[in-house]
């Protein structure tokens, strides 16, 4: 279906002095990434996630996966290993191959920041040289139109035998911990992470095959899954 033939969401609107009433214009979205770190443990499939400070603007109180927006300098920082050719070509359906590239870095670098857990092993002297290595590509999903902060964050994939360190919160994400994935879906999640860690559940149900011939796709809004065109 072409996006301009879908119904547009009513925009929020503030009010001249002389009380008309205005629509007030969208915000932008910032380019974010956040990652999937999940393992396999005798009670099923467990992602790790974390709460976002009450204090936060964006989302407060709400389990999440680690993550955030791209920073200037994701672009210019060295990895120990390249994205795979299949992760790095689904981010360049919606960005350069430079952007990809730093994308996936701030994924890394938000779960180190957020967890102390390093994809990868430390670079000696410590630092950050993030492996990239086995880095999968789940979705994109874009904060509605209404939103006063909005993001197109990108979900990426990785097992947790890549990280090095030990789970901790900071005061941005608080109480970091592994969770059962399925388990997960009566605790408080933010809405799009429920919609992400379901279809990511689904993806691991498949083989290579299917995995490869399985449709891109992306959220809009709160929750309608459409298909990369």
């Amino acid at each position: 279906m072409d996006l301009s033939d879908t119904p547009r969401p009513m925009l929020p609107t503030d009010f001249t002095a002389s009380g008309e009433a205005r629509a007030i214009k969208p915000a932008r979205p910032k380019d974010a990434a956040t990652v999937i770190l999940w393992r396999r443990s005798s009670k099923g499939v467990e992602v790790l996630m974390g709460k976002r400070s009450a204090k936060l603007r964006f989302m407060p109180g709400r389990l999440v996966f680690p993550g955030g927006r791209v920073d200037p300098a994701d672009a210019r920082t060295p990895v120990a290993a390249p994205l795979p050719a299949a992760t790095q070509h689904a981010l360049e359906r919606r960005a350069t191959a430079p952007r990809a590239r730093a994308l996936a870095v701030a994924a890394a670098r938000e779960l180190l920041e957020e967890t102390g857990l390093h994809l990868g092993a430390l670079p000696e002297g410590g630092g950050f040289l993030p492996d990239l290595s086995r880095m999968g590509y789940l979705c994109r999903a874009l904060t509605p139109a209404m939103s006063p902060v909005r993001f197109n964050a990108r979900f990426l994939t990785a097992p947790a035998e890549m990280a090095v360190g030990s789970p901790q919160g900071t005061g941005e994400l608080e109480a970091v911990a592994w969770h059962d994935a399925e388990a997960a879906f009566a605790l408080e999640l933010a809405p799009i992470t429920a919609k992400v860690l379901r279809e990511f559940l689904t993806d691991l149900t498949l083989t290579p095959e299917q995995r490869a011939a399985r449709p891109m796709f992306w959220f809009q809004g709160r929750d309608t899954r459409r298909i990369e065109r």
